[in-house]
């Protein structure tokens, strides 16, 4: 489940507190940064676990409903929510059921799971569904895709109190939202409780990728920051946020170290971390520094790849976007969707 767009986002994040940190341990901060990471597929657990928490809620009270019905004499409620057969399946799975077990707190220690299905049963979408006559499997999944697209990926409230049971949960739920939605869809009912979610990592090879990154960005530190003043023209690099200087020092070793990603991959991949992470104008400007870096290395024979023409004389922007050290916005952060939401993450690179 971990791709690389989590691996860069965590060693942007890694980095910049390795540098703020006045004990600088690189293989303490190694192991800060693979903690995070297995933190976020925690996040995947946990938010599946919330459509079983809503479940087991629903169940409940169709028990209340039910007692009440049989002593009044009126009509029994209906079971097709609390019993639907998605939810019950997700309910039963063997690994989802070993993650909750090995968790302190769950979601019954909220009031998270009987509010959201308040807002359930209020929705257009739980209407229809108890309207509609059709009684399938797959409609029972593709409401809860709907549901959780509508009323748990777009959620403020559920995205407070998230950061607040994990610091390491407040910049992680768009991107494994998009896992769970996955999920969900590929769920089939034959396979019963033994439906395989998706594995922490996909490969070894993704976690040599944050390894070999992690380091290369760090223990090269000099000789990245001096690439970047080989095209910064008449100003120091103490001029621009720090923040984007750390990116461009991620996205150099990156460069360096994995000859088997084009130049233009990763200078897109930073380029919207910078947009996401430091200042308003970081983006275009650490666009500009990067293809100006890329092609001095490769006119240098110190970067063996290849890049199409310059489409302009411009290269590196002449204006520093700010100066000093720029805040880590790790809260509430809008994620640039590149793909339609659960088939981004298809492929991992």
């Amino acid at each position: 489940m971990i791709n690389r767009e989590i691996i860069r986002n965590k060693i942007v994040q890694l980095t910049y507190a390795y540098y703020l940190n006045g004990n600088k341990n690189i293989d303490t901060a190694e192991k800060e940064l693979f903690f995070s990471l297995s933190k976020a597929y925690d996040l995947y657990n946990h938010l599946l676990s919330l459509i079983v928490a809503v479940t087991k809620e629903a169940q409940r009270r169709l028990e209340v409903t039910q007692g009440r019905a049989k002593r009044e004499g009126t009509e029994e409620p209906s079971q097709k929510f609390a019993y639907n057969r998605f939810a019950i399946q997700l309910q039963e799975n063997k690994a989802l059921n070993e993650f909750i077990s090995n968790q302190k707190t769950n979601w019954a220690d909220t009031p998270v799971p009987g509010q959201l299905f308040e807002a359930i049963e209020s929705s257009e979408i739980y209407q229809a569904y108890m309207a509609s006559s059709e009684d399938s499997y797959d409609a029972d999944r593709e409401l809860w895709r709907k549901l959780y697209k509508t009323l748990i990926q777009e959620n403020a409230d559920l995205d407070n109190i998230l950061e607040d049971q994990s610091l390491y949960w407040n910049d992680d739920k768009e991107i494994v939202d998009t896992f769970v939605l996955k999920t969900i869809k590929r769920f089939k009912e034959q396979n019963g409780a033994k439906e395989e979610l998706l594995p922490e990592w996909d490969s070894d090879e993704e976690k040599e990728f944050a390894r070999k990154l992690f380091r290369s960005a760090i223990l090269n530190e000099v000789e990245y920051q001096h690439y970047m003043n080989e095209v910064s023209r008449n100003w120091d690099l103490s001029r621009l946020a720090y923040m984007d200087i750390v990116i461009m020092q991620i996205a150099i070793a990156e460069m360096m170290t994995f000859p088997n990603i084009p130049v233009s991959v990763t200078i897109n991949e930073y380029v919207d971390i910078a947009k996401l992470y430091s200042t308003s104008r970081s983006g275009g400007y650490i666009n500009g520094m990067l293809d100006a870096i890329a092609r001095n290395l490769i006119k240098t024979n110190r970067l063996m790849k290849h890049m199409d023409p310059q489409k302009s004389k411009e290269t590196a922007p002449t204006e520093v976007p700010a100066e000093g050290v720029a805040p880590v916005k790790m809260r509430h952060r809008k994620r640039i969707i590149k793909k339609d939401d659960e088939e981004n993450n298809d492929n991992n690179e």
